[in-house]
C-alpha cells in the first residue's frame, strides 16, 4: 500500500496524482470504448482505499468536486432557452415527464415494499435510478452516427427532462432531511420567494450591464471571474437559506439564457465544469467500496440487470403508446435503459444530509455503476439479434398511396436539400410531389407540416401515380450515393425525356452521374464553398467586382478539369498527377493575367486590413 509513504498528501500532490491518473486512464479507457464518466470512475477507483489508497480524504474532496455539479446544472440552465422549451414541450415534457414519473414511481413502490427503507428515502432512490446517463447516451449515439435518429431525437429530449427534474428532486432532500428538526414557517417560505424575485431582477438589471462593462474594459480574463462569481455567489446564497445550490444555479442559467453573452458565460465556465465534474466522478468512484462487489457479486449486478429490465420495459411500452414504431421504441429502451451520472450526484447529497446511509449510498452507486458498464452489451444484442428482425419486418410498413398528380416536379429524397427546393417552389405556388425512402424521416416531417410520402422512387407504380409521365422535372436530392445513382440510372433508361436534377455528394458522385449520362448536377457544399471564398476576399479587400470575377474564373477552370478528369478518375495515379497539375497550372492563370485585372494586388490587401508598413 502506498498509503504508508503518503498519508495526508498536500493539495497540490493529490491535485497532480489526480490529473496524471486521469490524463493516462480516460484516454486509454476511450481507447477501449469506455465512456469517459466510467473512466473517472475507474480511476478514482484505482486511486481510492479499495486499491492503492493514494488520494487522501474522499470526502472532503467530495464536498470540493460537487461545486462541478453546480456549474454543470448552470451550464444546462444556460442551455433551456424559453423559446427552444416551448418549441419541444410536448416531446420533452410529455414523454419526459412519462419516462420518469411512471419509471420512479414503479421503482420506489417496488423499492419500499422489498427494502427497509423510509419512504422519503425511497422516493429519492427510485426516482435517483429513474434517471439515465445524459453524457453516456449522447456519447454512444454520436458514435453510432443515430442522434438525427428517431430514438436519438427522443432519447435526447427525454435526457433534457431528466436533466431539469434533477432540480426539485435535488431541492426536495434539505426538506426530507429537516422534517423532524426545522419548521418551515411563514418568514421561511418569504426568504425563498424574495430570493427568487431578487434573482429574476438582478439578472435582468444588474447582470447584463455589469457584464457588457466587464466586457467593453477588454480584460478577457474578468469574463471568467464574472462567470464564476456569478455561479458561486448564487450557490453560496441559496445554500445560506437551505436550499440546493444547484437549484439556485440552474435557475440563474435559465435567467440569464436569452442574454447576449449567454454563450461567453457557457464558454467561460465549461473548463472548470468539465474538470470539476470529472474530479467529481473520481471521489465517487474512490467511496466505492470494491469488498462489497465481491462480497456480494450475483446481488449487486443481479440487481443492475434488474433496474435496466424495469427501464427498457418502461420506456419501451411508453414509446409505443405514444405513436412510436415497435423498432423505434426498443431502440429507445436499449438507449436509456442504464443509471446516470446524476444518481451519483443524488445519492452522495442524500448521504452528506442524512437521507440516505452512506452504506446504501455505495451500493446504489455501484448498482448505477455495473448498468452504466453493461450499456455496451445491450448496444450489441440488439446490433446482433435486434436489428436483422428489424431489417425483415421493415416491409410491414406499405409503401403511401400516392394521389393521381399531374404536378410539374417531382423530389425523391426529402432531407436537408430536398426541403429547401419545395420551400423555393412553393414561393411561386409551384406544385411539386415529393418522396422519401425512410420511414422514420417521413414521419418527422410530417410533423412539421410538410406533405410527403413514403416509397421508392424506383418503384414503377409509384412513379406513375406521382404523375412520372406529365412532370417536366425530377430532382434527385436522396443523401445515400447508391441509392442516388440507382435512381439516377432508372430514370434515364426509363425517362429519357425527363429532365432530372441530381444532388452529388462530391467529384466521386459527380463523375458516376455523369456516366450514366445526367448533365445538371450540383455538388452539394461546392456553391456555398465558392459563395464562402467571395465573401472572404471581399472582406480582405479584394474589390466586389474583382472578387466575382475570381470566383467566376475559377468556377470555369474547374468545370474545365472536372471534363478532363472524367476519363481518368478511377485510376489514382493519374488523378493525382492532373491534381497537381492543375494547381499548378490556376496559379501561374492568375499571376500572369495582369491585363484583365486578375492578379491579387497585395499591398491593397494589406492595406485594406491595416496591414501595410510605414513609410
Amino acid at each position: 500500500m502506498f498509503a504508508a509513504s503518503l498519508v495526508q498528501p498536500s493539495l497540490m500532490l493529490q491535485a497532480t496524482i489526480f490529473l496524471g491518473a486521469a490524463l493516462l486512464l480516460v484516454p486509454l479507457g476511450k481507447r477501449l470504448h469506455i465512456s469517459t464518466v466510467l473512466g473517472y470512475l475507474i480511476t478514482g477507483l484505482l486511486l481510492g482505499p479499495s486499491v492503492f489508497d493514494v488520494a487522501g480524504d474522499a470526502e472532503s474532496l467530495m464536498h470540493f468536486s460537487e461545486f462541478g455539479v453546480v456549474m454543470l446544472l448552470f451550464v444546462i440552465g444556460l442551455e433551456l432557452q424559453p423559446s427552444r422549451l416551448w418549441a419541444l414541450r410536448h416531446s420533452i415534457f410529455v414523454f419526459g415527464g412519462l419516462q420518469v414519473g411512471v419509471t420512479g414511481l414503479l421503482l420506489m413502490a417496488l423499492i419500499f415494499q422489498f427494502t427497509p427503507l423510509q419512504l422519503d428515502t425511497a422516493f429519492i432512490v427510485g426516482f435517483g435510478l429513474a434517471l439515465s446517463s445524459t453524457a453516456f447516451v449522447l456519447q454512444v449515439l454520436t458514435e453510432k452516427e443515430e442522434l438525427s435518429s428517431t430514438h436519438g431525437r427522443e432519447a435526447f429530449t427525454i435526457l433534457l427532462f431528466q436533466d431539469i427534474a434533477v432540480i426539485p428532486l435535488l431541492a426536495a432532500i434539505p426538506f426530507l432531511s429537516g422534517v423532524r428538526e426545522q419548521t418551515y414557517d411563514l418568514i421561511y417560505f418569504g426568504k425563498v420567494v424574495a430570493v427568487f424575485g431578487g434573482l429574476f431582477l438582478v439578472s435582468r438589471y444588474v447582470v447584463r450591464p455589469f457584464f457588457k462593462f466587464v466586457a467593453l474594459s477588454g480584460a478577457n480574463e474578468l469574463i471568467t471571474a464574472v462567470a464564476l462569481f456569478i455561479v458561486m455567489g448564487v450557490s453560496i446564497l441559496m445554500g445560506q437559506i437551505g436550499l440546493s445550490m444547484a437549484l439556485g444555479a440552474f435557475l440563474t442559467g435559465v435567467l440569464l439564457a436569452d442574454s447576449e453573452y449567454r454563450h461567453e458565460l457557457e464558454a467561460s465556465i465549461e473548463p472548470f465544469k468539465g474538470l470539476l465534474l470529472g474530479l467529481f466522478f473520481m471521489s465517487v468512484g474512490m467511496l466505492t467500496d470494491v469488498k462489497l462487489i465481491l462480497a456480494h457479486p450475483a446481488f449487486i449486478i443481479g440487481a443492475a440487470i434488474v433496474l435496466m429490465i424495469i427501464k427498457f420495459g418502461v420506456v419501451t411500452v411508453i414509446a409505443r403508446l405514444l405513436g412510436n414504431r415497435l423498432p423505434t421504441s426498443i431502440r429507445l429502451g436499449v438507449t436509456l435503459a442504464q443509471g446516470g451520472e446524476f444518481a451519483f450526484v443524488l445519492f452522495s447529497t442524500a448521504a452528506n444530509q442524512n437521507v440516505l446511509r452512506p452504506e446504501h449510498a455505495n451500493l446504489l452507486t455501484l448498482i448505477v455503476t455495473i448498468s452504466m458498464a453493461l450499456t455496451p452489451i445491450g448496444f450489441m444484442l440488439l446490433e446482433k439479434f435486434g436489428e436483422p428482425r428489424f431489417a425483415k419486418r421493415q416491409p410491414d410498413r406499405e409503401y403511401d398511396s400516392i394521389p393521381d398528380h399531374e404536378h410539374p416536379v417531382i423530389i425523391a429524397g426529402f432531407g436537408r436539400v430536398g426541403q429547401i427546393i419545395g420551400r423555393v417552389l412553393r414561393m411561386y405556388n409551384i406544385e411539386f410531389t415529393a418522396i422519401e425512402n425512410s420511414a422514420n424521416q417521413v414521419d418527422f416531417v410530417r410533423k412539421f407540416g410538410n406533405q410527403v410520402y413514403y416509397g421508392n422512387p424506383q418503384n414503377p407504380q409509384i412513379l406513375r401515380t406521382a404523375g412520372i409521365e406529365k412532370a417536366r422535372i425530377f430532382i434527385i436530392a436522396i443523401d445515400d450515393v447508391e441509392r442516388s445513382i440507382a435512381t439516377a440510372r432508372y430514370l434515364h433508361n426509363h425517362y429519357p425525356h425527363l429532365k432530372v436534377l441530381v444532388r452529388a455528394r462530391n467529384r466521386a458522385h459527380y463523375y458516376r452521374l455523369r456516366e450514366i449520362g445526367i448533365t445538371h448536377i450540383w455538388r452539394e457544399t461546392y456553391l456555398s464553398s465558392l459563395d464562402m471564398s467571395r465573401e472572404s476576399l471581399e472582406l480582405l479587400g479584394i474589390s466586389p467586382e474583382k472578387a466575382r470575377e475570381t470566383i467566376t474564373a475559377f468556377r470555369d477552370y474547374d468545370d474545365q478539369l472536372l471534363e478532363q478528369q472524367q476519363a481518368i478518375y478511377e485510376d489514382e495515379a493519374k488523378l493525382i498527377e492532373s491534381v497537381k497539375a492543375s494547381m499548378m497550372e490556376l496559379e501561374s492563370l492568375f499571376d500572369s493575367d495582369h491585363s484583365e485585372g486578375k492578379k491579387l494586388d497585395l499591398e491593397e490587401i494589406e492595406t485594406a486590413v491595416g496591414l501595410s508598413k510605414k513609410s
